[in-house]
């Protein structure tokens, strides 16, 4: 299958930034690394913002999803907020880490601490109706299909 490949022009604010890279050939996500000068702790309850040194120029028409990396949130139950990075920003990127475990979590500089997602998106545009189509669910909301 041939995959579509999109450039992201991206710069580096630091010196030791490191630049994204997937880690195995059929990867959907690229790691981001921690660009900082010394450790972070990140206690129990904690959050923590880590910076990532770089900036990226996102394509028009794409959005950048920071993910959290299964490693640490399997053995360590620290998590990224789910952040979306529209592609008029030109700032830094950093992510948002919260410490869901028991036990302290230290990043060190150059650690790989969340991961990236580059998604296409469409825009929507809202149409004002009287009225919307009947569906099996209808208005139920939370809790309405079940339990399990």
């Amino acid at each position: 299958m041939l995959l579509n490949k999109i450039e992201v022009p991206i710069k580096r604010l630091r010196d030791d930034a490191v630049i994204p890279r997937y880690q195995t050939e059929g990867a959907a996500g690229f790691d981001f690394h921690a660009a900082i000068d010394d450790t972070i702790v990140i206690e129990p309850g904690e959050w923590k913002e880590v910076s990532f040194g770089i900036a990226l120029e996102i394509p028009p028409g794409y959005e950048l999803r920071v993910r959290s990396r299964s490693g640490p949130a399997f053995n360590h139950h620290v998590i990224a907020y789910h952040g979306l990075i529209d592609s008029d920003y030109r700032g830094e990127l950093s992510v948002l880490l919260h410490n869901t475990g028991a036990e302290r979590y230290t990043i060190r500089p150059g650690d790989r601490v969340a991961q990236g997602v580059l998604s296409r998106y469409d825009t929507a545009v809202f149409v004002e109706v009287s009225e919307l189509s009947e569906t099996a669910r209808g208005t139920g909301g939370f809790g309405s299909t079940g339990l399990s």
